[in-house]
């Protein structure tokens, strides 16, 4: 596989890895396809052995979202921005402290973008506990395990 297709292979996955953030886009969808591709391209026995765990990564983040309790956005001011901050917060985490650091990061994006909108500390924190309680946890399990699949696939492709 040249390396123009794994950039494009990368390239969706980080897509995906933005679609987790947005509403209405697949995220999960798009960073499994991308391994799908690769793995087609590639044919080896790595590449088919992370298909299917990256198949069951998401399936069974897939069942973890649904047993979560629904998500209640109304009252809460979760904005696009709020949900990039977390985004980043989480990618930087997970690279800072690989895998576990992509929790605090997470936490730790939505903190900084609640402290940067209302100033202060304890306004801060109680802004970033609701927004955990509406959203967050569902889109924080969904994103740890796009970044797991991702992870993986950079150490394949990095290992072979």
């Amino acid at each position: 596989m040249g390396v123009w297709q794994l950039l494009m292979a990368g390239g969706v996955m980080l897509l995906g890895l933005l679609g987790v953030l947005l509403p209405g886009v697949p995220g999960r969808l798009l960073v499994w396809a991308a391994v799908l591709w690769w793995a087609m391209h590639e044919l080896s026995g790595a590449a088919w052995a992370l298909l299917m765990g990256a198949t069951a990564v998401l399936l069974i983040i897939q069942v973890i979202v649904w047993l979560l309790p629904p998500r209640r956005l109304r009252g809460v001011a979760v904005t696009r921005r709020t949900a990039l901050y977390a985004g980043v917060g989480a990618l930087v985490g997970f690279v800072v402290l690989p895998v576990v650091g992509a929790v605090p990061g997470f936490i730790g994006g939505i903190y900084v973008c609640e402290r940067r909108r209302l100033g202060g500390h304890g306004q801060a924190k109680a802004s970033t506990r609701a927004a955990m309680r509406a959203a967050g946890t569902s889109v924080l399990v969904e994103l740890f395990g796009c970044l797991l699949v991702v992870a993986a696939w950079v150490a394949v492709v990095l290992g072979t």
